[in-house]
């Protein structure tokens, strides 16, 4: 299992962290360390499996085709009036990543980023109506000849950290990695009105596998 970049650190610091843990108590119980080793190897295998970084190869690259950039389950799909970027109505397809989801997000089509913004904002939980707005995030806009894509990494009650790793004027492929976020999350995808969307309320998605929608 590939481990992503982002989860060095952390797997590091837990596995360090467990080890002086079990060396330390060990000289003052035997049930203590039991007992500790044992939480210490859950919480290690859930920091490598949140972490983790599988591969993903795009189906069938097309300029019509926008796949699902990050993993997760779709929360929203409505017409939107998109301030930032776009300012106009727009369809907003928000999907939730719970703790449990691959966190890496990679780009819905091809193209060349035109816009890069970080916003620094409030931890409201990833769900919440106003998290698109309100919360931590960072927004890219992807573009090509059949339109622009804008994608919005959210940061949620837990995440304080949003990795972005794209610059205007950048040229990207479908499926490339845009981004990650550390732990609970959203992204949202806003596309032109005329788009015909591929997905619905509640559907588990994958990045770089599910079809969330086909431009005109």
């Amino acid at each position: 299992m590939k481990i992503h970049r982002e989860g060095r650190r952390p797997i590091i610091a837990v596995l360090a962290g467990s080890a002086l843990g079990i060396a330390g108590l060990s000289q003052v119980s035997a049930l203590a360390t039991a007992v500790f080793g044992l939480l210490a190897a859950v919480l290690s295998v859930l920091v490598v499996q949140f972490f983790r970084n599988p591969k993903r190869l795009i189906a069938r690259e097309s300029l019509h085709l926008v796949y699902a950039p990050a993993d997760g389950k779709v929360v929203v799909i409505e017409a939107v009036e998109e301030p930032e970027y776009i300012q106009k109505r727009c369809w907003m397809i928000s999907i939730f990543m719970s703790p449990l989801n691959v966190h890496a997000n990679r780009c819905p089509i091809s193209g060349e980023v035109r816009y890069v913004k970080y916003h620094p904002g409030k931890y409201l939980v990833a769900w919440h109506p106003k998290s698109s707005v309100e919360n931590e995030r960072f927004t890219t806009v992807i573009g090509h000849a059949r339109g622009e894509v804008l994608v919005r990494q959210i940061a949620g009650a837990v995440a304080r950290r949003i990795c972005n790793y794209l610059h205007v004027g950048q040229q990207v492929t479908q499926g490339q990695e845009l981004g990650f976020i550390k732990f609970g999350s959203r992204v949202d995808v806003f596309l032109p009105l005329d788009s015909e969307i591929a997905v619905g309320l509640g559907d588990i998605v994958k990045g770089n596998k599910t079809v969330l929608a086909t431009l005109p």
